[in-house]
């Protein structure tokens, strides 16, 4: 099986109010492993960013000023996913938004769903944990994917933390071979990673918060049990 782990950036929440896609990241996966294959590429929008959009990205106007236009990379874009099952965390936004850029293009484009299936990873998410904080930030935490990196979204990044948040969701496997994965590759299409074997589990990280509150659950545990623990035995 062929997926495309797929993320873009946009200047605002809406396409409705014309709001445009500013960067697009994808990682390609066949039976469920990272082929190094990727496509990333900044987008001119041609439009301001909206209040706190650009805060979100890092991005600015300067920077994607010398960028090319959807219209210049959509031929490239759509090869390169034409067939495969998307994998998307909150699908609608960015099929809204991608939906929107090939409607400016003219009625010659057909949508995304008609090139390719979608499934939503967030949707995933919630039918395994009802009713609890399933942001990407939040399942990499939960899933023990590092994402200590990640100080700002960017598509590329936050596509390859999505791939392993996907598989370990999915599967309860976290390690999918992106040892020496850099988020910052060079503005081009598609782009080949030399190396992908397979890498480290990702390292959990727990707080001095989490180990107190731990410890007071083993605590109340005990006072429950009579003093004895399961956990005290280990």
């Amino acid at each position: 099986m062929r997926q495309i782990v797929l993320d873009t950036e946009t200047t605002g929440l809406e396409w409705k109010k014309n709001n445009r896609v500013v960067e697009i990241g994808c990682i390609e996966l066949i039976e469920r492993r990272p082929t190094g294959r990727t496509f990333h590429h900044y987008i001119n929008p041609l439009r301001e960013f909206e209040p706190g959009a650009q805060e979100v990205t890092g991005l600015t106007l300067e920077f994607l000023a010398d960028k090319p236009l959807f219209a210049d990379i959509a031929e490239a874009f759509l090869e390169f996913i034409d067939g495969a099952e998307l994998v998307i965390h909150n699908a609608a936004f960015d099929i809204g938004f991608l939906d929107y850029e090939l409607s400016l293009l003219g009625d010659g484009y057909k949508r995304m769903r008609e090139r390719a299936s979608v499934l939503d990873s967030l949707e995933l998410a919630r039918q395994r944990y009802p009713g609890q904080r399933n942001s990407l930030d939040a399942l990499c935490k939960r899933l023990g994917v590092d994402n200590a990196h990640r100080q700002l979204h960017g598509a590329l990044l936050d596509a390859q933390l999505l791939a392993e948040v996907y598989l370990a969701l999915t599967a309860g496997q976290s390690e999918i071979g992106f040892a020496g994965f850099e988020a910052e590759q060079p503005r081009g299409a598609a782009v080949v990673l030399a190396d992908a074997t397979l890498g480290p589990r990702p390292r959990v990280r727990v707080s001095e918060e989490e180990l107190a509150a731990h410890a007071a659950r083993l605590e109340a545990i005990r006072k429950k049990t009579g003093g004895q623990c399961l956990w005290d035995a280990a």
